[in-house]
């Protein structure tokens, strides 16, 4: 690097060749690391499959923008730019931290693409990511060690947190940004001092500020401070690489795997077992998830991959609730578990204990409402709700079902409806004597077709408040003029919920009985109020139609022109959306509702805290509405005074299961005649001209 210090390739200490050093380093620093990461993927080897190969272009657009770009980090914003620093300093700093380890067995070593002109702006570039790598680290310790958010704490019952782990690795960077600016610096003015030309310090930087400490430092303590610095650098950085598998920090190294690896598709639910078909799940030994290697690779990946940030909980409505579940703890009890199960001791394996009442709790399990806020947050691509529902699948073959549950469960077995009403009463709705004299509603058989189905869904065919629903959403599709009918007693639930409760095979019964039944109906395109429904139909059935929510269904009617609204109503309300979790997050579709809302004349419309794809979950979904969890306060009552904070006094959402949810939270937080709620749906049909 220069010809007035003498270089660790160079260098003698104590009669001895400091190149031996140089080579010894790296040579134990590389062989611990892959001794550590063999015995690291021994679980993922005896792991359930999982097919992740496919959409090659999506996985790697995938990892450009989450993993190199880091585009979830800045959602919470003063810990996301302090990692993007550090990340997009690492990265700036790859190259620099190779070649150094390269210095200490060839002086002259250069990457050919840093010779030249580029090589000396690759020199600037660094030496600037170096001091804000250093910054951003002292900044987040200082934070993690003073001023530690809430989504860090770590309740007794799992044990410490991870605050000292963090400095630490904080600390080992620290130090690789100190070492080689010192180590560069050093040599700039020794050259300087010998009067031959020197490489440029860039102002306001760690080689800079060293420069001008070292300014009047003799030669011979150059010369130490020059090779002290470079075998700091070369034990911090081979320690570093070794000690990230051993926690949390295992993150730096997996996370762009996972990230590449991470679902391609919202809303479904994986297979109970890659590679087995629906016809060969009899021939299976055990159903779900039980022991360890139960999961799938890509969920031990995703334990080892949980940088313990936190935000997956912080955004989860069930441990906002006080229910007995954080997501995070999933992650980290499942990488704990396998440090357990697979020690760093001559690659011995432990027998893997069952999951439940050891590691994981049943009402932990049973507490997640699938509502995908976790997924949804998560800046590495970690799943949750497939671990969650191959738990389920597991707790429901041992017949570990929560008692609130197991009446609906045999009611929908029985009768195709959580109910348990006959199937001959699902389109009682449509007979209701008032509602045909203004809309008459076809049941789709043999003499009888449309052009759309309306596909009902058990709450709003049953329950008497839903129903309600169903004739807006009539009315509504009658007066843009689209030719639609309903299933009648030949549809069954969607099974949204079964599956996503675990009990697949009842689920693929329903998803047989619908399929056979809306093909026989000949139908061109589906239409549903229910996104439970419309997630079931487009994610977990196959071959079907399109299928379309309603709010898509009036925003399109009404720029064609096919309806119009009158202004609204009152003037004086303020309206407010609350986005279902398997409309939004699960579906991406957060634009129909709130143009369907717009187009009223008149109205007032606010936004609450959180919305989009930050929506908080009424907690009602599917069979959540008889499950009667441990919590300190309901969802519904968290969310509907989220809407009063924002000033609205009107509720407006797109689900029956949200509507139901929420007007019982409306009494319950005792807002009755000052919060009201209504369904989209209602909404357009009380403002048809």
């Amino acid at each position: 690097m220069t010809s007035v210090l003498i270089s660790p390739a160079k260098a003698w200490v104590f009669f001895i060749p400091t190149w031996i050093f140089s080579l010894i380093i790296p040579v134990i620093g590389v062989a611990v690391f892959t001794y550590i990461i063999v015995l690291r993927l021994a679980p993922l080897y005896r792991a359930a499959p999982d097919q992740r190969t496919d959409l090659p272009l999506k996985r790697i657009g995938n990892a450009l923008k989450i993993w190199l770009a880091q585009y979830r980090q800045p959602r919470y914003m003063l810990a996301g730019v302090l990692h993007i620093m550090i990340f997009a300093g690492f990265l700036i700093l790859a190259v620099r931290s190779m070649s150094m380890v390269l210095i200490g067995l060839s002086e002259n070593f250069v990457f050919p693409c840093l010779s030249g002109g580029f090589g000396h702006f690759y020199s600037i570039v660094k030496d600037y990511a170096a001091t804000m790598v250093l910054i951003a680290c002292i900044i987040a310790a200082i934070r993690r060690a003073f001023f530690k958010p809430a989504r860090y704490a770590v309740p007794t019952k799992y044990g410490h947190d991870h605050t000292a782990e963090a400095v630490f690795v904080l600390g080992l960077i620290s130090i690789l940004m100190l070492s080689e600016s010192l180590f560069e610096a050093a040599a700039i003015v020794a050259e300087v001092q010998k009067g031959v030309p020197a490489a440029l310090a860039a102002p306001l930087t760690l080689v800079w500020f060293f420069k001008s400490l070292l300014a009047n430092t003799s030669i011979s303590a150059l010369q130490s401070i020059h090779l002290l610095a470079y075998y700091v650098h070369d034990l911090t950085f081979f320690f570093f690489l070794c000690f990230l598998p051993l926690g949390k920090h295992f993150h730096v190294i997996t996370s762009v795997f996972n990230v590449y690896f991470m679902r391609t598709q919202k809303g479904n639910i994986k297979p109970v077992r890659w590679g087995v078909s629906d016809e060969q799940l009899d021939d299976l030994e055990s159903f779900g998830v039980k022991k360890l290697e139960d999961f799938t690779w890509k969920h031990l990946l995703d334990f080892y991959s949980c940088a313990d940030c936190g935000r997956c909980s912080d955004q989860c409505p069930a441990n906002a609730a006080g229910r007995p579940l954080s997501p995070r703890f999933i992650s980290i009890k499942g990488r704990d578990l396998i440090f357990k199960t697979y020690p760093l001791k001559t690659g011995e394996i432990h027998t893997s204990e069952p999951l439940i009442d050891s590691v994981y709790a049943e009402d932990e399990i049973w507490s997640c409402t699938t509502c995908g806020a976790c997924e949804q947050e998560c800046p590495l691509g970690i799943e949750y709700i497939d671990k969650i529902v191959d738990l389920r699948r597991g707790l429901v073959e041992e017949g570990d079902v929560p008692q609130s549950l197991q009446k609906p469960l045999r009611a929908l077995e029985k009768r195709g409806n959580p109910y348990g009403k006959m199937e001959r009463k699902r389109a009682d709705w449509a007979k209701a004597k008032e509602f045909k004299k203004e809309c008459q509603v076809k049941v789709l058989d043999k003499k009888t077709s449309a052009d759309s189905l309306y596909f009902v869904d058990s709450m709003t065919s049953y329950d008497d408040r839903m129903q309600q629903i169903g004739q807006a959403t009539a009315r509504v599709l009658q007066s843009a003029g689209i030719d639609f009918g309903i299933l009648g007693k030949a549809e069954k639930d969607s099974g949204n919920e079964i599956r996503r409760f675990g009990e697949e095979m009842l689920f693929q019964e329903m998803r047989d009985r619908n399929t056979e039944a809306i093909l026989k109906a000949d139908v061109t395109k589906i239409i549903t109020a229910d996104p439970h429904a419309f997630n079931a139909l487009k994610n977990d059935y196959q071959d079907l139609p399109p299928i379309k929510h309603i709010s898509e269904i009036i925003a399109q009617s009404l720029e064609n022109g096919s309806l119009h609204f009158k202004p609204v109503e009152d003037a004086s309300k303020v309206y407010t959306y609350h986005d279902p979790c398997y409309l939004g997050r699960h579906n991406d579709l957060y634009d129909a509702p709130r143009k369907v809302m717009d187009a009223l004349e008149g109205i007032q419309r606010v936004e609450m805290a959180k919305f989009r794809d930050r929506s908080f979950c009424c907690g009602g979904g599917g069979l959540m509405l008889f499950y009667e969890p441990e919590e300190e306060e309901r969802m519904g009552v968290l969310r509907v005074r989220m809407a009063a904070d924002a000033g609205a006094n009107v509720i407006v959402t797109a689900c029956p299961f949200c509507l139901a949810n929420i007007e019982d939270a409306i009494k319950v937080a005792g807002m009755e005649g000052s919060m009201e709620a209504i369904d989209l749906a209602e909404l357009a049909d009380r403002h048809l001209v």
